[in-house]
């Protein structure tokens, strides 16, 4: 009789366990961190700089969200890599080139983006990038991104676009030089 009692006793301890290891509420953390572990990316987050420049006017940035990072692209549609010269990194502060005036960016961190390319056709002054200093970036929709925060346009002087993205935290980034873009790629995690 004692037997049977440690039998059934330990069967219904066993289907307790199975029970709670298979909940869902347990499996998303789980999967969160099997993720969060798939994504070692070997980033930092000090400022990274290339020294060059184009003529080639920014035309439009855009924004998308990936397993491991989100990603800011900014759109110089004839301008090859070796011509996109850009100053990125964090600031504690966002000021508008040329004016010094401090333009707020929500979230935890600012990553200044700078394009050393106009927003501009360097002929005629006319915009080719419809953005308005201090304001959010036209036709970028943040919600449900799970790093960026806020985008902030800074303007364009001297041949320099400049653009504020508000970041969770202090997180590592990436930028990359591409043939008609230059891409901001910031990971969720460290």
């Amino acid at each position: 009789m004692v037997r049977n009692r440690t039998v059934w006793a330990t069967a219904a301890l066993m289907t307790a366990t199975l029970a709670v290891a298979v909940a869902p509420a347990e499996a998303a953390p789980a999967t969160a961190a099997r993720a969060a572990a798939a994504c070692p990316t070997g980033w930092g987050s000090l400022a990274e700089t290339y020294v060059t420049s184009t003529a080639t006017p920014v035309t439009d940035v855009r924004t998308g969200r990936h397993d491991c990072y989100d990603r800011f692209v900014v759109d110089v549609p004839g301008a090859s890599a070796s011509q996109l010269g850009f100053s990125v990194g964090y600031v504690d502060q966002f000021y508008q080139d040329g004016s010094g005036r401090p333009i707020p960016v929500g979230g935890g961190a600012i990553l200044e983006v700078r394009v050393h390319a106009p927003a501009y056709n360097p002929e005629t002054g006319t915009p080719t990038y419809p953005g308005r200093p201090a304001q959010p970036l036209p036709g970028v929709n943040l919600a449900g991104y799970s790093t960026f925060r806020d985008t902030r346009y800074g303007g364009s002087f001297e041949g320099v676009t400049q653009f504020g993205l508000g970041v969770r935290a202090r997180l590592p980034f990436r930028v990359l030089r591409l043939t008609d873009h230059l891409v901001v790629d910031v990971a969720h995690t460290w």
